[in-house]
């Protein structure tokens, strides 16, 4: 998967691909990285990239002309959909990675200061999305999120073809507990059903806990999944142990 990244500050966003996953997908060649700074399309002296808003108001807006010029320098080598970094975009999910997953290619544009001219993103933008509901200084930081979040899904990335799969939010549930060795840590333990080698329990523990930490942390998230009778006998029990451990 090809991603490209229009930025004024390439060396942040390539430095999503030095280290862990993203690293070892460029090294086993599942992803490409490639970054283009506006700058090198002003047609000035000054490089200049922004300009004061019409209509007054502070702040500086990013230029149309150096953005324009520059995607389609980028869409010269590859036909990808161009994407933009902005607090008014759709809120990135799990569900929502995995279908920008399948895309072979994908373009971000990344704002600075008060945004860029709409004009921009009228005439080339085909999608704005948002890494949540606040304020970053730039469209940097949710690039290399959502490169970081899509890369993961991509085949062979990661180490076990089913670690995607048990994440967060894949089944619209929150993750269970994880344990490892050693066995005890400051006289805490570790649950006995996980070292029974009891697979058909283990899978039941693992989707009782995912059901209630999800009741208890993401109320909202549970409203959303349809539940059959066993998800529901599972919560019940849960939260009846839950209830049980807060009255000793």
């Amino acid at each position: 998967m090809r991603f490209d990244v229009i930025t004024l500050f390439p060396e942040l966003v390539e430095s999503v691909v030095k280290s862990g996953i993203p690293r070892r997908a460029v090294e086993q060649g599942a992803i490409e990285l490639h970054c283009w700074n506006p700058r090198d399309y002003t047609k000035d002296k000054h490089r200049t990239v922004d300009d004061r808003p019409y209509g007054g108001g502070p702040g500086m807006v990013m230029k149309a002309d150096c953005l324009l010029d520059t995607l389609k320098a980028v869409k010269q080598q590859t036909n990808g959909k161009v994407i933009y970094l902005s607090p008014q975009g759709k809120q990135l999910t799990q569900l929502a990675a995995r279908e920008l997953s399948e895309n072979d290619n994908l373009i971000f544009l990344c704002g600075r200061y008060e945004g860029i001219d709409e004009r921009v993103i009228d005439l080339l933008v085909d999608e704005e999305w948002s890494i949540g509901d606040y304020v970053l200084s730039g469209g940097e930081l949710g690039a290399m999120v959502m490169i970081d979040s899509i890369t993961r899904l991509l085949p062979d990335v990661l180490g076990h073809e089913d670690s995607a799969d048990q994440d967060s939010f894949t089944d619209g549930l929150l993750d269970c507990p994880h344990y490892t060795r050693p066995e005890i840590v400051e006289n805490l333990g570790v649950p006995d059903v996980l070292k029974s080698g009891n697979h058909a329990k283990i899978a039941e523990w693992r989707k009782q806990q995912a059901l209630g930490r999800t009741q208890q942390r993401r109320p909202d998230l549970l409203k959303k999944k349809r539940l059959n009778k066993e998800d529901k006998k599972l919560l019940s029990r849960y939260l009846k142990e839950s209830l049980d451990n807060d009255s000793k």
